[in-house]
């Protein structure tokens, strides 16, 4: 069997306060962990964790407002957040050799590796990584009316509730989902 059907998966979504991985941070991080058991070409899978995690910026004069709006970031609700430095040693812990899934997994990863440079905390997901856009697009290419590839379109597409869309947990438990149904295409 091979190594990425051994691991647990993490299905990861993460909120920030920007596109701009050099300007802006991550202030909230969904995880849904799943285990995995391959029965022939059918995969078993069982939700072991979830959890999610606001991190309180640093920097939130540098923030892009629609951002901000559009993840629902607000003062109050992120008073009692983790400082960056104990989230991401959180996420370290609870992911550890993990293999990463996400809805567009250069932008997550992207912002997480600048955060565990950023706090010197270890990376101990296992070095594989798993793409739902990619997975979408292999899957569902040749169907004519299917050109976008967003986890608000493809939810949709496949009639998964996300009710809090652009809420880091709800899009990660949204992004599992979208993996079960795509993966059993």
């Amino acid at each position: 069997m091979s190594q990425i059907k051994r691991k647990n998966l993490a299905f990861v979504d993460v909120e920030t306060t920007g596109f701009d991985i050099d300007k802006h941070e991550v202030i909230q991080i969904g995880v849904v962990v799943v285990s995995q058991d391959w029965v022939g070409i059918k995969p078993n899978f069982e939700i072991i964790d979830e959890f999610e995690i606001k991190v309180k910026p640093e920097r939130i004069e540098d923030a892009d407002k629609e951002s901000l709006h559009v993840n629902g970031y607000n003062e109050t609700e992120w008073i009692f957040a983790y400082s960056q430095k104990e989230a991401i040693e959180i996420f370290a812990q609870k992911t550890a050799d993990c293999i990463m899934v996400s809805h567009n997994i250069c932008f997550d990863f992207g912002f997480l590796a600048r955060a565990f440079k950023k706090t010197g905390v270890e990376n101990k997901m296992h070095y594989h990584k798993l793409d739902t856009i990619s997975i979408a697009f292999t899957k569902l290419h040749l169907i004519e009316d299917m050109d976008k590839y967003s986890l608000h379109f493809l939810c949709k597409q496949f009639g998964i509730d996300n009710k809090h869309s652009h809420a880091a947990l709800s899009d990660a438990r949204a992004t599992y989902e979208l993996y079960k149904k795509l993966i059993n295409l």
